[in-house]
């Protein structure tokens, strides 16, 4: 038997599919006043860890915050963003974008900033498609979403961002791009279905209209 070879019993995949069923995009009405420990933030940052990378580049660098100074100051280009966004949807939608509760950056415990790091020389496996470093860090991520909702604990990407003013906040070098920012914590309930769809934001799509065989073109 090969070393580390493990294979996976039913009952274990049903965990598996159970978790990630039940993953959420966690907004800042959510989250309550309980602090994270430490010893969970780092199991959660370990799972990115185990993700998987373009020529095992591990392209991933986190910034962890705590500090109220520095989560006021994203929540701040936050306000800036979204204050833009608003008019670019219309009618009932722009109503309901104005209602919603779309962050929780100074609501959460901790805050993770998660960059990119592209190297200057040549990665295996990226020479033809160079996003796909970019990509790795977001495998990092799901890991870490998963990871958090195992552990009962919330897990929001705030994407209404500068992030180029985000990477200057956060001292980010010329070949550091920010990917995600993160709001992680306790919260006082998990949604049984994606708060959006439970707002009618939009619906759940089904199998048959996103998997295609052999082709994109159904007229085939």
């Amino acid at each position: 038997m090969t070393v580390g070879y493990k294979t996976f019993d039913e009952d274990e995949r049903q965990v598996l599919e159970h978790i990630m069923n039940l993953r959420r995009d966690v907004r800042g009405n959510r989250f309550v006043d309980k602090p994270l420990e430490q010893e969970t933030l780092e199991r959660i940052l370990r799972a990115g860890l185990m993700a998987p990378s373009v020529g095992f580049s591990q392209p991933w660098r986190f910034v962890t915050i705590s500090e109220h100074k520095t989560k006021q100051a994203v929540a701040n280009i936050f306000k800036q963003e979204n204050d833009k966004a608003a008019p670019l949807f219309k009618d009932e939608q722009q109503q309901q974008y104005q209602q919603l509760k779309l962050e929780g950056i100074t609501e959460s415990s901790v805050n993770v900033a998660v960059f990119y790091e592209h190297k200057e020389d040549a990665v295996l496996g990226q020479t033809s498609m160079s996003k796909t470093g970019e990509y790795s860090v977001v495998c990092a991520i799901q890991n870490m979403w998963l990871m958090a909702r195992a552990l009962n604990v919330g897990l929001g990407w705030v994407s209404i961002l500068d992030a180029p003013e985000v990477e200057t906040l956060l001292g980010a070098h010329t070949r550091q791009s920010l990917v995600a920012y993160l709001c992680i914590g306790y919260v006082d309930t998990f949604y049984d279905r994606p708060e959006l769809e439970t707002l009618g934001w939009d619906s759940q799509k089904a199998f048959q209209d996103v998997v295609f065989n052999e082709s994109l073109n159904t007229n085939q």
